[in-house]
């Protein structure tokens, strides 16, 4: 009922060089995975994932901190009327959406220009291509 687990592999302080580090000292035939997290290829990728995430990420909390605020204490400016029934406060709750799709739509032009060409390169050093 339980597959049998092998003990984790040790970490050596070298970073994985070469062509790839599929099956690197391994008899099960499994990428090493600490060879993996080491490699620059690696590397390269959670530098340009964060380089995204972590900016965007900071933008919009800015952007959902200002609704909130403005719908705590500022009640003068977000009751303000814009056009019949809607007020400042039904634009700026509707403009949360859009901000969300916006992230959404430029995170996957991000992910399909940069991320995915480095993780199918960290797929193909580690033999994952192979089945």
């Amino acid at each position: 009922m339980t597959k049998a687990v092998r003990p984790p592999a040790p970490i050596s302080s070298e970073r994985a060089t070469g062509p790839g580090f599929a099956d690197r000292g391994k008899e099960s035939g499994e990428p090493d995975f600490v060879a993996i997290q080491q490699s620059p290829e690696f590397d390269r990728l959670r530098k340009r994932l964060r380089r995204f995430v972590f900016p965007m990420s900071a933008l919009f909390f800015c952007w959902y901190m200002t609704f909130a605020l403005f719908s705590a204490y500022g009640h003068g400016f977000m009751s303000r009327k814009v056009f019949g029934s809607v007020n400042m406060g039904t634009v700026f709750g509707l403009l949360q959406f859009v901000s969300t799709i916006t992230i959404v739509l430029l995170y996957r032009g991000f992910a399909d220009k940069k991320i995915d060409p480095q993780v199918d390169k960290v797929r193909e050093l580690a033999g994952a291509d192979k089945e």
